[in-house]
């Protein structure tokens, strides 16, 4: 008999009974063959002597955004391959949000060692067209399409918790339907923040099945007894989650998941660092392998993998140290991928865009006017809504502060509150809405991205007027990216030229660039645990508990708009909501 593999004496994972023991591996024709303590005399050329390495399954994330890395999916494979990655499932909507079906395509058309399977992007919008507007949506007619397609494997996370649980015609409803109809068994993902009891019956009701939304531990085994599977993102991985999770041995009924790495971020890990964070909160290291490998792809129906058995696919990794999850070498399908030490091999070709996309960004510059909030009343002040964000996660409140008003202009300065515009950037109808925020800043200066959660138009805050244009002109001159501005002078930019949201530069570089941007928020005194998904989900109308689209200023849950300022007190002149 010949193997093209043989690995000797590793301590192999035992997925069944999640333990080790010290075996002998055979892998033949891409899988494993035969795994056995004794020696296994297979004819081969190629042996590795595993003598005090661990030998685990790869890694596989289902649900993640590779658009959140702000790459391209052949530089994301390469990047994430090292840190033992070997299969995700990706939820393009923030490509299918700015270009739609067709954008969807052109990421799914990438040539990758990184097997990707695909979500069908369930909210492009992520609520309806008369609450944002979008470059794409994704119908019935689209949704079709992609169930007949192999690689689609679950519908993404489905988000307007209005439309599912309490509007049956509404698009989100119909696509469920559908989805339901053309493939009955396949999993369904939901986003379901803060939602609870009776109003969480009535969301699961539609037959969706998981949650990835921030978790906290006093409702977490209510929302599993409720049949939720829970996958946890960076944020929820906590002692007091994962204790719920040891002490009731619910290790088949969640696992970890990235959700939204930044490029930044992905300079120093991917899915082994939200693994070992869960060891370091107090879960088993076989636990945490096991919520890694054999449970999400058991989720995803992913039979062929995620356990080291003959006739799996042999995809692993082997560990020099398990306590700290060191890595010596990734192999994917049988064959090496990455050892250790080694920089990021990046393909010799990489995706082709349309030309068009690299020119997406459509909306004018903004003017000083645009900035002056001019308001019809009688009162030297008046009470508006402001937003008041968290420093921890990406939920906001609405608060009531009083601000003066001088011939007939909001003194927004004066009353230490800064002012958040988004702009529609398609071209199709040259919305602008204008918000207040609470405080976000310390210094002088403003922010500024295209990268603007889930619909990417432009969005804009700042304090100074000088700061804001001078930072949007900005970002029209790279066409889409980040730019912080610090007292008139642009200190950080991450140039994101396609379709506003990606890069194909190396990850060093997006990352470093990003650095410098993260570094820049922080140094204007903007204060959260990931400044940049702070920032970027202001705009996520289906975000807890008040953001912003470029229809106006809106209460997430009921999905109303608010006034900036209060009817009895006044009417603020610029329209905001066509």
């Amino acid at each position: 008999m010949n193997a093209d593999l043989i690995i000797k004496n590793a301590w192999v994972f035992q997925t069944p009974t999640r333990s080790f023991i010290k075996q002998n591996v055979a892998i033949k024709d891409n899988k494993f063959y035969y795994i056995s303590p004794a020696d296994i005399d297979y004819l081969s050329t190629n042996v590795i002597e595993a003598e005090n390495q661990y030998l685990i399954p790869g890694l596989i994330d289902i649900h993640m955004h590779i658009e959140s890395s702000m790459t391209t999916p052949t530089i994301f494979s390469e990047a994430v391959l090292r840190y033992g990655v070997t299969t995700i499932v990706a939820d393009a909507h923030e490509m299918a949000n700015v270009f739609g079906l067709d954008g969807l395509k052109e990421f799914m058309a990438a040539d990758t060692t990184l097997d990707i399977f695909h979500a069908i992007p369930s909210s492009v919008p992520s609520t309806t067209p008369e609450l944002e507007t979008t470059g794409g949506v994704i119908g019935l007619a689209e949704v079709a399409k992609l169930l007949q397609d192999p690689r689609v494997i679950c519908l993404g996370e489905a988000m307007n918790f209005k439309g599912i649980a309490y509007e049956t015609d509404s698009l989100i409803a119909q696509i469920i339907d559908l989805c339901k109809k053309e493939r009955p068994t396949m999993p369904m993902e939901g986003h379901i923040p803060k939602i609870y009891d009776q109003e969480l019956a009535d969301f699961l009701y539609s037959g969706i099945s998981s949650d990835h939304t921030h978790q906290f531990p006093e409702q977490l085994l209510a929302k599993i007894n409720a049949g939720l599977f829970i996958q946890f993102q960076n944020k929820s991985i906590t002692p007091e989650n994962m204790m719920v999770i040891h002490d009731n041995q619910l290790y088949d009924f969640a696992c970890f998941i990235t959700d939204d790495v930044m490029a930044d971020d992905l300079l120093s890990g991917h899915l082994n660092a939200n693994l070992l964070k869960a060891v370091q909160a107090g879960l088993p290291m076989e636990e945490a392998i096991y919520m890694t490998t054999y449970t999400p792809a058991r989720r995803m129906s992913l039979l062929d993998r995620g356990m080291i058995a003959p006739g799996r696919i042999a995809d692993f990794i082997l560990l020099d140290d398990l306590a700290e999850f060191s890595i010596n070498a990734v192999y994917k399908d049988g064959h090496p991928v990455y050892t250790k030490g080694e920089a990021i091999h990046y393909p010799e070709v990489i995706e082709e865009f349309p030309a068009e996309y690299f020119q997406s960004v459509h909306c004018r510059p903004l003017t000083p006017q645009d900035l002056r909030l001019a308001v019809k009343t009688d009162k030297e002040f008046v009470r508006c809504n402001v937003i008041q964000k968290q420093v921890v996660g990406t939920f906001t409140e609405r608060v009531t502060r009083t601000i003066p008003v001088t011939n007939g202009i909001l003194q927004i300065q004066e009353a230490n509150i800064a002012q958040l515009i988004v702009m529609e950037r398609y071209g199709k109808n040259g919305n602008i809405a204008h918000a207040l925020m609470d405080q976000p800043l310390k210094k002088k200066g403003a922010i500024a991205t295209t990268w603007a959660h889930d619909h990417h138009n432009l969005m804009v805050m700042g304090n100074d007027a000088d700061s804001i244009l001078l930072a949007q002109h900005e970002l029209l001159k790279l066409q889409g990216g980040y730019v912080v501005v610090h007292d008139g002078q642009v200190v950080a930019t991450c140039p994101l030229p396609i379709g506003g949201i990606l890069s194909q530069a190396p990850i060093e570089e997006l990352g470093a660039d990003l650095k410098h941007v993260r570094q820049a928020m922080q140094n204007l005194g903007y204060e959260n645990m990931n400044e940049i998904m702070s920032f970027s989900t202001l705009s996520l109308p289906v975000s807890p508990a008040i953001k912003v689209t470029d229809k106006g200023m809106m209460d997430t849950k009921s999905q109303t708009f608010y006034p900036l300022i209060f009817p009895e007190d006044g009417v603020l002149l610029h329209a905001s909501i066509d």
